[in-house]
């Protein structure tokens, strides 16, 4: 698959986690899928990763993607992070995924960082 199919099939993840479509969100993910992230239990495998989903507020919200760049499997976004408001902290953050992308163009694992600003001297 081309890199440019699997960047839309990143893209498309943002826009079926944000409408709470997870059937179509399960249907980018690879079955090994691992979800990496610092606000949440590590997700392995599809059905564990989507599962994660439906149970913490804190991994639904709204994506503002602000930049995305693509290069063979690996594709990095850049944008800003809206939680839900029953989620425990919600504030918007400023986040960058990587996602490595299958040999099928699947997202095989995805690693969020978050941005936060240092603290003030």
């Amino acid at each position: 698959m081309s890199t440019a199919a699997g960047a839309d099939h990143v893209r498309l993840s943002y826009h079926y986690l944000d409408t709470g479509d997870l059937d179509g969100y399960a249907s980018l993910l690879h079955p090994d899928m691992q979800l990496k992230r610092c606000d949440a239990p590590a997700g392995h495998g599809r059905d564990h990763t989507v599962g994660l989903l439906t149970a913490l507020p804190a991994l639904r919200g709204r994506h503002h993607i602000h930049k995305l760049v693509a290069d063979k499997d690996t594709v990095v976004v850049v944008g800003r992070y809206t939680p839900p408001p029953d989620a425990e902290c919600p504030d918007p953050a400023e986040f960058a995924d990587v996602v490595t992308l299958s040999d099928e163009g699947l997202l095989l694992c995805s690693r969020r960082f978050y941005y936060f600003d240092p603290p003030s001297r």
